[in-house]
């Protein structure tokens, strides 16, 4: 059992120390974890799947039908850049919809989106649907072993009197992908 708190111990000890480091804009970060010491950072990330967890930031609420998740206005993730990264960039992959309750109260919704600190072009939505934000990465923002991914955006849905969050996109992953 104590063997067990240790894992999690340090897994929550190393999250920490990166979310501290992934606030500080560009990464920097070296990660030397086993097993043994706790969960490893991902290049993408399931909304479903609760050991992904770890990686979500903020702004994001919990597992939905099993895949996915509501987000609020701002939420944020840190993953792993894929190997060759630092040298060739990457493509961050944002799997989501946009509920039709959005469009038909907000009739649009932008995303916009940064890496290590570095902004990418936003995207509107103008119809309800299944989506994928997909943005090429520069190489100068994945040199490290985790960077953060921060996502913004222009509005979402209010809290009402059944529902109490802010409610923005639904997202099923987030990745960075090797180009």
């Amino acid at each position: 059992m104590a063997h067990m708190w240790n894992r999690r111990a340090a897994a929550a000890a190393l999250l920490a120390a990166l979310a501290f480091a992934a606030c500080k804009g560009k990464q920097t970060v070296k990660l030397d974890v086993t097993d043994e010491e706790g969960p490893r950072i991902s290049s993408i990330v399931h909304m479903g799947d609760p050991k992904s967890e770890t990686q979500l930031l903020n702004g994001f609420y919990g597992i939905e039908q099993n895949s996915w998740r509501w987000t609020a206005q701002k939420f944020s993730v840190v993953l792993r850049p894929p190997a060759g990264a630092a040298q060739k960039g990457a493509v961050l992959n944002l799997q989501l919809a946009v509920a039709d309750p959005t469009i038909a109260q907000l009739k649009t919704i932008a995303l916009s989106a940064s890496v290590g600190g570095a902004a990418l072009p936003p995207e509107t939505y103008t119809q309800a649907g299944p989506y994928t934000y997909t943005r090429d990465v520069p190489a100068s923002q994945l040199a490290g072993e985790a960077v953060r991914i921060d996502f913004q955006l222009d509005k979402t849905l209010p809290p009402n009197g059944a529902d109490r969050r802010e409610l923005g996109l639904i997202v099923n992953s987030v990745a960075l992908d090797a180009k």
